[in-house]
């Protein structure tokens, strides 16, 4: 009789543990469920400096399971990162997939882009710097004068503050990045020259240095292409010591003509006292094209310089 007690005793506890271990397993189960990134759409976000537009932020897959705060990284065209039903061509950057193989986590504001692209992406002090002749045709190519400074400012004065304020940021420069491709480069590197103090670090990929079509760009007009971004580098408050930077580009196609450009742009900055693989990265990636489908390939390469803490 003792025996059997004790034997139902035992299958009881048994019993009980693999109640246990099954709830707890449960349990585990619908918070992987639960931290999941997810995508919050701001339709029509206003502006008094530039046109309304859409506003898609992705939140970090633990963000509604922690009370952490986050990096925020603001990358232009932002219909193009995350749904392929907005994306140009149907393909897009796939950040969230990038996003949720990394270590370090961040809110990534994507900022849509309006039929005033080419206008709001061209860095305006860069531009005055050319000859008129030169800066004229430039602007043509993009349907008149620059309206970057308008469109810095939407992002500093009006975009930056509400998020800050409606989410978990981190809201120091260090922790506060911009990220873009072609003119979308352009604009993150004129955003972090323009605005040190806000934007730590800025990210471009196949970053348009001619400023336009580069077919009709003659020799001697690269030397005073980059002249001008050497010149607004001088007066840009944006220091090596505090602000970081990373560039690229591909071999193929609009990309294949980035190279005599870079060069030059390498020497520029290494001249202003930027360090390669410390405060600054430039890379070439042979036969990688210039389009949504190869910046998808390597977007975690720039992403992981962006949240990479300053040494």
């Amino acid at each position: 009789m003792a025996l059997s007690l004790q034997k139902l005793l035992s299958d009881m506890n048994c019993a009980m543990r693999i109640l246990i271990n099954f709830f707890c397993l449960l349990l585990v189960s619908l918070a992987g469920t639960a931290a999941e990134a997810r995508i919050v759409k701001l339709e029509n976000f206003p502006s008094s400096f530039v046109q309304p537009r859409n506003i898609s932020i992705l939140l970090p897959k633990d963000y509604d399971v922690s009370k952490r705060h986050y990096p925020v990284i603001y990358m232009h065209d932002g219909q193009n990162l995350f749904e392929p039903g907005y994306a140009y061509g149907g393909q897009e950057w796939g950040i969230d997939e990038a996003m949720s193989g990394m270590k370090r986590q961040a809110i990534i504001i994507g900022v849509w882009n309006t039929s005033l692209r080419g206008r709001e992406y061209l860095p305006a002090k860069v531009v005055a710097h050319l000859p008129a002749d030169l800066r004229q045709r430039i602007e043509k190519v993009h349907g008149g004068v620059s309206l970057a400074d308008n469109y810095l400012r939407f992002l500093v004065e009006e975009l930056k503050p509400y998020v800050d304020k409606n989410y978990r940021t981190k809201p120091g420069l260090r922790s506060t990045s911009l990220m873009g491709s072609s003119m979308g480069g352009l604009i993150s590197l004129y955003g972090m020259g323009e605005y040190p103090k806000v934007f730590g670090n800025a990210a471009a990929l196949s970053i348009h240095w001619p400023l336009a079509d580069p077919t009709k760009v003659q020799d001697h007009e690269i030397d005073l292409i980059t002249g001008a971004y050497g010149q607004w580098l001088k007066s840009s408050r944006m220091r090596p010591g505090k602000n970081r930077y990373y560039t690229d580009h591909g071999t193929l196609n609009l990309d294949g003509f980035y190279r005599p450009y870079s060069t030059r742009m390498d020497m520029i900055f290494s001249n202003a006292g930027w360090r390669q693989g410390a405060n600054w990265s430039s890379r070439i990636f042979i036969d990688t094209d210039h389009n949504e489908a190869a910046w998808r390939q390597r977007a975690e390469i720039p992403l992981t310089f962006l949240l990479n803490p300053v040494k």
